[in-house]
């Protein structure tokens, strides 16, 4: 049995699923703290300038889009479901 035969089965699709998601995350992340966290500076002018109490870059890095959307919702994953079991009924 060769390796590709061995883990290219129907039954491991889930588990390649499940490993491609957690390295897109990272992935995402990393990017993210590269490019447009205030702390992190790649070029060497910017590392020049040491540390910087920049408060309003700090604050926008730190409230994202996702945070602001998710602010105000409840924390459930199904609200419709969970207020038909839990809710009394008229």
């Amino acid at each position: 049995m060769t390796a590709a035969n061995r883990w290219l089965r129907p039954e491991v699709f889930p588990l390649f699923a499940a490993v491609g998601v957690a390295v897109g995350i990272c992935g995402m992340q990393l990017v993210r703290n590269i490019c447009i966290n205030p702390e992190v500076r790649v070029s060497k002018d910017k590392r020049i300038a040491g540390v910087l109490e920049n408060h309003a870059e700090g604050e926008k890095y730190a409230e994202h889009f996702l945070r602001k959307y998710l602010r105000n919702k409840a924390p459930e994953i199904m609200p419709s479901i969970n207020s038909f079991f839990a809710d009394p009924k008229p």
